[in-house]
């Protein structure tokens, strides 16, 4: 029955062995810190099975390899070899490796010490237990999305009061609550319930206490930072080792992984005040099942939702088109429209106008709505939004100007967008200011809108608008100058201007009733420069030529009664303010003067036409008297030809005359003309066929200015009757002039 233990080869062998190898085994005979000689015995058989790969050094295999007897009490052995292990661990001579325990040389227990003296913070333990679990086991996740409405609600994770990852403001708490835990004794059933139930509801997740745990993970940790040092300058022995270490430490997080998985799922939960005892078999179906029962039973006003659209975007896009009041009146009675959740939501938005706060629309939908106690997906929160919209009760900003109505759904529906938005609530105007709004819109327009504010507010807007298209269309020809109604129309555009400016109903019914006054003088100029501009316009245009046509001759036209009479009314509508009602004047007055203005200008053109006329008929007897040729002829008579053309059109009466001036000079040009071509020369005896021409103006013969007395008169005869014999004695011709 005797058993031959397998520390007794050990002194077969003994002579061939390391040095170094020996002498750690005889000074571990001589540790006064170990039990001899078991300790010492079992150092012998760790380093006789260190190098056997098909012998681990496990507990069960060590309490075999040392048994003496065949009947021996294993289980008493097996408690010896344990505590005998704790020994040999603790003074560096054996390490462990889960459950595998091994021999260790000079400089593997070198490295060990060295492992074993590196100093670990303070809660990574815990830290590292957190992220082991939260990435490892559960695989990083962060939301949990709720099968019910299709929402995906975010976590933070806690482990022994460690943050795990970064904090989300306002999400769901997981807490795991671990044997490193300094308090873990003190988180009993009853502390795990009452903390549960704090923040609005949590989960707590209590792990059991496995001994081996804390030991396994400070052991990792150690590893994992000596490890970091550099190990450029190490023997390649030295290397090998590390690379042993680190492929144990890279197990040890495997077996780490593997035993909090089974603490996991054996763990004991508490979630809103209750424990909970779990159906899943998973740790990922295990916190699924957890946060679904969080969801459920912290928030509370989840409920108001009865009713969960399944196209949400279509539906908000065909509350928004209808744009009906009456239509979505009459659809709030029904399920989908939910009823109780569009009530917190209006009541919501009127607290915070009373209290004078900013409803930013990414606020509401992420911070409040989403968050408990409520849990409503954004898309359900922008179909109520839409609602009240509609319903006339609210009204969105962006940018500082309110949303039109074609820019809302894509500027709702844009994440990015939504920080900008500005929910506001609508002010709804009295029913008398609503009706006073009515009237002044007929009397303005000669039409009654309709009775409910936000279609007032629309008709009243369009009509400005209209009236706005016209005025800009009026103003580029007031601002020449040359057409009425340029302050009319700068003060009407800038009223309307105004109006149109406000996106708030309230404001623009407010605003309408304090210038009602100042609107009804709008409406009678406007009336008034749209009848001249599209239909006065001609006859403006008619008296402004006549004017101008009748300024070449305004001088004689005035010398007539009824001409100046006429023209000074003409001037006094081109100039007045408002020639509106003047404007039926202009025929009659333009036929007036130019009656008279015709009369002038035929009777000057005739006097004028019969000068040129002469002129040319003397010119052309004296080329017949010379037997000039075409080409001189025309040489001649050219310029007085072009003058009788031109007096046949010339309207002005001054220019009439200028033509006589002009044709008396052609005349002498070409009795000059003709004069030098038929002078004979000196040595010619032969008479000219042609006398010169001498003219002869009496009015430049006289002294003075005046014949006051006969010997005046007989002076002047005197002088004239020596002019005019002196040319006959020079054998020339005279013309008196």
């Amino acid at each position: 029955g005797v058993l031959v233990p397998l520390y007794l080869f050990y002194p077969s062998i003994e002579n061939f062995l390391d040095t170094a190898v020996k002498l750690t085994i005889d000074q571990a005979a001589n540790n006064p810190s170990l039990e001899q000689p078991f300790d010492n015995q079992l150092l012998r058989v760790l380093f006789l099975i260190r190098y056997v790969e098909e012998m681990k050094a496990s507990v069960d295999n060590l309490v075999t390899l040392c048994l003496a007897e065949v009947d021996a009490d294993r289980l008493a052995l097996r408690r010896k070899i344990e505590e005998s292990l704790q020994r040999l661990e603790k003074e560096t001579l054996i390490s462990r490796n889960g459950d595998l325990y091994s021999f260790l040389t000079n400089e593997e227990r070198d490295i060990n010490r060295a492992i074993k003296d590196v100093n670990i913070p303070d809660g990574a333990d815990s830290k590292l237990l957190g992220e082991l679990i939260f990435d490892d086991i559960l695989k990083g996740l962060r939301k949990f999305r709720y099968p019910v409405n299709k929402m995906d609600f975010a976590f933070n994770r806690l482990c022994d009061s460690y943050s795990i990852g970064s904090r989300a403001d306002g999400a769901l708490l997981i807490t795991l609550i671990t044997p490193l835990n300094d308090e873990y004794e003190s988180f009993d059933n009853s502390r795990c319930v009452l903390d549960s139930a704090g923040d609005g509801g949590q989960v707590i997740i209590r792990l059991g206490n496995e001994v081996h745990l804390g030991r396994e993970l400070r052991t990792y940790l150690q590893t994992q930072q000596y490890l970091r040092r550099d190990d450029g300058n190490l023997q390649d022995s030295t290397r090998k080792i590390r690379a042993n270490i680190a492929a144990d430490n890279h197990n040890r997080r495997g077996r780490l992984v593997t035993l909090l998985e089974g603490l996991l799922t054996a763990a004991d939960v508490f979630v809103v005040g209750q424990p909970l005892k779990l159906k899943s078999s998973t740790p990922g179906e295990a916190l699924n099942e957890t946060l679904e029962y969080l969801v459920q039973n912290s928030f509370t006003k989840m409920g108001y939702l009865k009713y969960l659209n399944p196209q949400p975007e279509k539906e908000m896009q065909s509350i928004l088109r209808s744009n009906d009041v009456a239509q979505q009146t009459l659809a709030l009675s029904l399920p989908e429209a939910n009823k109780d959740a569009l009530d917190d939501l209006r009541q919501y938005i009127q607290l915070g106008t009373n209290a004078s706060k900013q409803i930013i629309l990414h606020e509401l939908l992420e911070r409040r709505y989403a968050l408990r106690p409520y849990g409503w997906p954004d898309n359900e929160v922008l179909i109520l939004i839409a609602r009240l919209l509609v319903l006339g009760e609210i009204n969105l900003m962006m940018d500082g100007g309110l949303l039109a109505a074609d820019k809302i759904y894509e500027a709702i529906t844009t994440p990015a967008k939504r920080r900008k938005i500005v929910v506001l609530k609508k002010q709804a105007s009295d029913p008398q200011a609503i009706q006073n709004a009515r009237t002044l819109g007929k009397d303005l327009f000669h039409e009654m809108g309709p009775e409910g504010e936000d279609a007032l507010f629309g008709f009243l807007k369009e009509k400005l608008g209209l009236w706005k298209l016209s005025l800009d269309a009026f103003k580029p020809l007031a601002d020449t100058g040359n057409y009425p109604g340029k302050d009319q129309i700068d003060n009407a555009l800038a009223i309307i201007k105004k109006l149109l400016s406000f996106d708030d109903s309230y404001k623009f019914i407010e605003y309408c009733n304090s210038r009602k006054d100042d609107l009804k003088d709008l409406s009678d100029d406007f009336h008034d420069l749209q009848q001249f501009y599209e239909h006065q316009k001609p006859t403006w245009e008619k008296l402004r030529q006549a004017t101008a046509r009748f300024q070449l001759n305004r001088m004689e036209l005035e010398r007539d009664a009824r001409a100046q009479t006429a023209l000074q009314r003409m001037q006094e509508i081109l100039t007045a303010l408002h020639p509106y009602g003047l404007i039926r004047e202009v025929d009659n007055l333009i036929t007036t003067v130019n009656g008279i203005n015709t009369t002038l200008i035929n009777h000057q053109r005739e006097q004028v036409r019969a000068k040129v006329d002469a002129h040319l008929q003397t010119l052309t007897r004296d080329l017949d008297a010379a037997q000039m040729d075409a080409v001189f002829r025309a040489t001649c008579l050219q310029p007085l030809a072009q003058l009788r053309r031109q007096v046949d059109t010339e309207e002005s009466l001054a220019h009439l005359s200028q033509c006589a001036a002009e044709a008396l000079k052609a005349y002498d040009a070409g009795v000059q003309r003709i004069e030098a071509f038929v002078r004979p020369a000196a040595t010619e005896p032969i008479k000219p066929a042609l006398k010169k021409q001498r003219v002869v103006e009496p009015a430049k013969l006289t002294k003075s200015a005046y014949l006051e007395t006969k010997a005046d008169v007989q002076d002047f005869i005197e002088t004239l009757r020596q002019e005019l014999e002196a040319a006959i004695d020079n054998d020339e011709r005279i013309q008196i002039r």
